[in-house]
Protein backbone atom coordinates (compact mmCIF):
# COMPACT_ATOMS: atom_id res chain seq x y z
CA UNK A 1 0.00 0.00 0.00
CA UNK A 2 1.67 3.44 -1.18
CA UNK A 3 2.03 6.47 1.41
CA UNK A 4 -1.48 7.91 0.54
CA UNK A 5 -3.34 4.56 0.40
CA UNK A 6 -1.84 3.77 3.53
CA UNK A 7 -2.51 7.34 5.31
CA UNK A 8 -6.22 7.39 3.38
CA UNK A 9 -6.92 4.13 4.59
CA UNK A 10 -6.41 5.65 8.70
CA UNK A 11 -8.19 8.32 7.67
CA UNK A 12 -11.02 5.85 6.15
CA UNK A 13 -10.69 4.07 9.59
CA UNK A 14 -10.67 7.11 11.32
CA UNK A 15 -14.24 8.28 10.11
CA UNK A 16 -15.68 4.15 10.31
CA UNK A 17 -15.02 4.86 13.83
CA UNK A 18 -16.31 8.42 13.82
CA UNK A 19 -19.62 7.18 12.63
CA UNK A 20 -19.76 3.62 14.82
CA UNK A 21 -19.81 6.48 17.89
CA UNK A 22 -22.77 8.23 17.09
CA UNK A 23 -24.76 4.69 16.18
CA UNK A 24 -22.88 2.84 19.31
CA UNK A 25 -23.82 3.90 22.83
CA UNK A 26 -20.89 5.20 24.80
CA UNK A 27 -18.23 7.13 24.11
CA UNK A 28 -15.53 4.81 23.57
CA UNK A 29 -15.26 4.57 19.40
CA UNK A 30 -14.84 8.39 19.33
CA UNK A 31 -11.09 7.92 21.01
CA UNK A 32 -9.97 4.77 18.49
CA UNK A 33 -11.68 7.37 15.89
CA UNK A 34 -8.96 10.28 16.82
CA UNK A 35 -6.25 7.53 17.40
CA UNK A 36 -6.87 6.44 13.53
CA UNK A 37 -6.49 10.09 12.51
CA UNK A 38 -3.56 10.97 13.81
CA UNK A 39 -2.05 7.57 12.81
CA UNK A 40 -3.33 8.83 9.38
CA UNK A 41 -1.90 12.16 9.36
CA UNK A 42 1.44 10.75 10.47
CA UNK A 43 1.68 7.97 7.78
CA UNK A 44 0.79 10.95 4.90
CA UNK A 45 3.63 13.00 6.52
CA UNK A 46 5.70 9.94 7.20
CA UNK A 47 5.11 7.50 3.76
CA UNK A 48 8.16 5.21 4.34
CA UNK A 49 6.68 4.07 8.06
CA UNK A 50 6.52 0.38 8.25
CA UNK A 51 2.93 -1.28 9.20
CA UNK A 52 4.25 -2.79 11.88
CA UNK A 53 5.49 1.43 13.36
CA UNK A 54 1.53 2.20 12.10
CA UNK A 55 -0.32 -0.24 13.99
CA UNK A 56 2.63 0.58 17.69
CA UNK A 57 1.23 4.24 17.05
CA UNK A 58 -2.67 3.58 16.42
CA UNK A 59 -1.91 1.44 19.76
CA UNK A 60 0.54 4.06 21.73
CA UNK A 61 -2.41 6.96 20.60
CA UNK A 62 -5.23 4.91 21.35
CA UNK A 63 -4.21 4.31 24.83
CA UNK A 64 -3.17 8.57 24.94
CA UNK A 65 -6.58 9.41 23.84
CA UNK A 66 -8.39 6.86 25.95
CA UNK A 67 -6.49 7.91 29.24
CA UNK A 68 -7.09 11.38 28.71
CA UNK A 69 -11.09 10.82 27.88
CA UNK A 70 -11.17 9.03 30.61
CA UNK A 71 -9.09 12.10 33.29
CA UNK A 72 -11.67 14.00 30.83
CA UNK A 73 -14.78 12.58 32.49
CA UNK A 74 -13.79 12.11 35.82
CA UNK A 75 -12.96 16.07 36.06
CA UNK A 76 -16.24 16.82 34.21
CA UNK A 77 -18.58 14.49 34.80
CA UNK A 78 -22.28 14.83 32.43
CA UNK A 79 -25.29 15.04 34.65
CA UNK A 80 -28.54 13.50 33.49
CA UNK A 81 -31.46 15.23 33.41
CA UNK A 82 -33.04 13.41 36.37
CA UNK A 83 -31.31 10.95 38.20
CA UNK A 84 -34.16 9.62 39.83
CA UNK A 85 -35.84 8.69 36.32
CA UNK A 86 -35.87 5.22 36.99
CA UNK A 87 -36.32 4.60 40.01
CA UNK A 88 -40.12 5.15 41.04
CA UNK A 89 -39.61 4.22 44.91
CA UNK A 90 -37.07 7.11 45.40
CA UNK A 91 -38.97 9.49 43.59
CA UNK A 92 -41.93 8.85 46.35
CA UNK A 93 -39.82 9.79 48.89
CA UNK A 94 -41.42 13.34 50.20
CA UNK A 95 -44.57 13.34 48.34
CA UNK A 96 -48.15 13.86 50.08
CA UNK A 97 -50.88 10.99 49.58
CA UNK A 98 -54.00 10.03 50.56
CA UNK A 99 -54.82 7.48 52.55
CA UNK A 100 -57.12 5.22 50.53
CA UNK A 101 -57.48 2.45 52.99
CA UNK A 102 -57.21 3.48 56.59
CA UNK A 103 -54.18 2.79 58.17
CA UNK A 104 -54.77 0.37 61.17
CA UNK A 105 -51.89 -1.36 63.36
CA UNK A 106 -49.80 0.65 61.31
CA UNK A 107 -50.72 -0.98 57.88
CA UNK A 108 -53.16 0.31 55.29
CA UNK A 109 -52.87 1.56 51.26
CA UNK A 110 -52.26 4.85 50.23
CA UNK A 111 -53.06 6.63 46.81
CA UNK A 112 -49.55 7.53 45.03
CA UNK A 113 -50.94 9.27 41.54
CA UNK A 114 -53.38 6.71 39.86
CA UNK A 115 -51.87 3.67 41.39
CA UNK A 116 -52.33 2.39 45.08
CA UNK A 117 -48.94 1.03 47.14
CA UNK A 118 -49.44 -0.60 50.76
CA UNK A 119 -48.49 1.53 53.31
CA UNK A 120 -47.24 1.45 56.43
CA UNK A 121 -46.97 4.25 59.85
CA UNK A 122 -48.65 5.46 62.06
CA UNK A 123 -53.12 4.83 62.02
CA UNK A 124 -54.83 7.26 60.05
CA UNK A 125 -58.70 7.72 58.67
CA UNK A 126 -59.62 7.48 55.29
CA UNK A 127 -58.81 10.83 52.84
CA UNK A 128 -55.98 12.10 55.55
CA UNK A 129 -52.95 13.19 53.84
CA UNK A 130 -49.45 12.17 54.85
CA UNK A 131 -46.08 12.10 53.56
CA UNK A 132 -43.82 9.55 52.32
CA UNK A 133 -40.25 9.27 54.39
CA UNK A 134 -39.35 5.99 52.36
CA UNK A 135 -39.87 2.89 50.65
CA UNK A 136 -39.23 -0.32 51.96
CA UNK A 137 -39.78 -3.72 49.98
CA UNK A 138 -42.42 -2.11 47.76
CA UNK A 139 -44.47 -0.70 51.17
CA UNK A 140 -44.36 3.47 51.58
CA UNK A 141 -43.65 4.37 55.26
CA UNK A 142 -45.66 7.79 55.82
CA UNK A 143 -45.94 10.23 58.44
CA UNK A 144 -48.50 12.48 59.32
CA UNK A 145 -48.35 16.07 58.22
Amino acid sequence: MDAIGAAGAWLIAALVLGIAELAVPGVFLVFLAIAAAVTGVAVYVLPDLPMAAQLAAFGVWSAVTVLIGKRWYRDYPVEGGDPMLNDRSARLVGQVVVVETALVGGRGRVLVGDGSWPARGEDADVGTRVRVTSVVDGEVVVEAL
